[in-house]
């Protein structure tokens, strides 16, 4: 008898195939039979009803590190579908982590991905310092597959201490860090992530950006040994660098015999050649042998943020940020202050006009407020967008929020034939950070609504593919991504006319109810994740904790 029969599905197994009509039979959290009629008894019977069955979708690009361990479901990601998550990017990671470094890191991460209080203060338990420790911690609490980095900025910091953030590391403190590396890739890490841009809440460079190409090249030969994945944030705001950090990047992979990958690549209408540019240099390093693949996200990106916390929104403002990173009170009493205001504003229109017009009030006490530009707004009250910003806050004791809408990225005739692209590796969707700001998530329904659907840039099975096997060979994530007999049995099972990105929900299932956002799905009918049903249209989640730490 099969745990899990799945009749009358549109088989798309991942490989890229045309679709097939069949059944599915899973026993033992393996697949059985994949194809033809199976007049077989089952535990649990799935009438796909002639929707898609396609293998898990697997996210490369996550800072679902924290929520984990509250969430080991890791809300919403199986509603999407995803049945494989890779966290610890961008340099950083719980894990390795000496007990006396756990607050400064907590403050990156808070800085760097805008992942409030309540996703640490209270929301685990701190068992851990070593990466197996922090796996282990993991373990028995997840309901999807977790394929975690180890983040180089936590590896300075447990060699060199406070040094870590300020010079180059010795010859011993590489040697300890190779070390540390290797343990951790013993442990089950996929790969090290690394970054070029990020930064404190002091506005200091995050340890990583420390390291010297001598640091990061005898690291890479750890990963060699291994044949993992080196995973990069460029300086993504420059083409010239990206394209810099590209040739180096295939430099370490050919002389390693190592993957790469960096994000985000972003079509950006202030760069409108950034993406040609950047293919074109991938395209031949590709010629040359080497593994460098750039991950293009499939959304545009929404800023939603008000006030009350300091959003990355005002990072190219360093007035701004710095009071919004104040105590409340004092935040408060700088906004009210005539100088300061003025100071604030000025600073804004220093090239001859305020860039915020186009900004829209999301929430308000004033209903009359809500989807109006803060240029509208400031024709109406006299004054600029930024005095509207300030103006608006102050009277609504930070209440009020504002949202930049599709900053870039939003131009279907010019992504999808991006998201087509044999050399680009779909991803970046950053899940589980600035959960406080906008919903991060609904990359692939928007893959699939967007760009197989109404642009039909990708066919079906092609975006299927580029979600689960093509991603799973990036990453060397094994048994996973293809729908063949004796594999893992993570299947989605979707509709093809209505799966999409649903609506941005502010939903309080943090630790002590903090508010977060996260976009609800559509047209997904059921996720099962190593043989058991974790979510489905019917019934939600389910208590299944068939999730495991995926170990290349």
């Amino acid at each position: 008898m099969l745990d899990i029969l799945i009749r009358n599905g549109r088989i798309v197994d991942g490989t890229g195939i045309p679709a097939y009509h069949g059944d599915l039979g899973i026993e033992g959290g393996r697949l059985r039979q994949v194809g033809g009629h199976l007049n077989v008894d089952a535990r649990h019977m799935v009438d796909a009803g002639g929707h898609v069955v396609a293998p898990g979708f697997i996210d490369p690009h996550t800072h679902f590190d924290a929520q984990l361990l509250w969430d080991g479901q890791a809300r919403p990601a199986l509603e999407h579908g995803v049945t494989t998550v890779v966290h610890g990017n961008c340099s950083l990671s719980l894990a390795p982590l000496k007990a006396a470094h756990r607050p400064r890191l907590v403050r990156m991460f808070q800085q760097i991905e805008e992942m409030p209080d309540a996703a640490f203060d209270g929301a685990f338990e701190w068992t851990w310092e070593a990466f197996d420790a922090y796996v282990d911690a993991l373990r028995g609490r997840l309901s999807l597959n977790v394929a975690p980095l180890a983040g180089h900025s936590p590896l300075r910091m447990w060699v060199m201490g406070e040094e870590a953030q300020g010079r180059a590391a010795t010859p011993d403190e590489t040697r300890a860090m190779q070390q540390l590396l290797r343990e951790c890739l013993e442990a089950g890490a996929i790969g090290l992530s690394t970054s070029y841009v990020d930064f404190d809440e002091n506005m200091r460079p995050v340890p990583s950006r420390y390291a010297h190409a001598e640091e990061l090249d005898a690291l890479c030969s750890v990963l060699g040994d291994f044949g993992r994945m080196l995973q990069v944030v460029p300086e993504f705001y420059s083409t010239d660098i990206t394209i810099a950090r590209i040739d180096q990047l295939a430099e370490l992979s050919l002389a390693h015999g190592i993957p790469t990958t960096f994000s985000p690549l972003f079509d950006s209408v202030t760069m409108p050649a950034n993406v040609s540019r950047v293919l074109d240099r991938v395209a031949e390093q590709f010629a040359r042998g080497a593994r460098v693949w750039p991950q293009v996200q499939t959304r545009p990106i929404d800023i939603s943020f008000s006030f009350e916390v300091a959003s990355l929104f005002f990072v190219t403002q360093p007035m701004w940020y710095m009071i919004l990173r104040l105590p409340r009170e004092q935040r408060l009493a700088a906004f009210r202050d005539a100088a300061t205001r003025k100071s604030l504003i000025d600073a804004v229109e220093a090239g001859g006009s305020s860039p915020w017009g186009e900004l829209r009030v999301r929430d308000s006490a004033d209903a009359s407020l809500i989807g109006r530009t803060l240029g509208d707004i400031a024709e109406e009250r006299g004054g600029s967008p930024a005095a509207v910003m300030i103006d608006l806050s102050v009277e609504e004791d930070f209440g009020v929020h504002f949202l930049s809408a599709s900053m870039g990225h939003d131009d279907p005739s010019r992504v999808g034939p991006t998201l087509a692209n044999d050399l680009v590796h779909v991803g970046a969707s950053d899940a589980g950070a600035h959960i406080q700001s906008f919903a991060t998530y609904g990359d692939t329904g928007y893959l699939f609504d967007r760009f197989v659907r109404d642009g039909r840039y990708l066919s079906l099975e092609h975006a299927v593919r580029k979600i689960t096997s093509e991603t799973a060979q990036i990453w060397g994530i094994p048994d996973r991504g293809l729908l063949k007999p004796g594999a893992a049995a993570d299947v989605v099972v979707f509709d093809p006319e209505t799966i999409g990105r649903g609506a941005e929900l502010p939903v309080t299932d943090m630790p002590e109810n903090g508010m977060r956002y996260v976009r609800d799905a559509s047209g997904i009918d059921a996720v099962i994740v190593n043989g058991e049903v974790a979510w489905s249209a019917a019934d939600g989640y389910t208590e299944a904790t068939s999730g495991n730490v995926v170990l290349p």
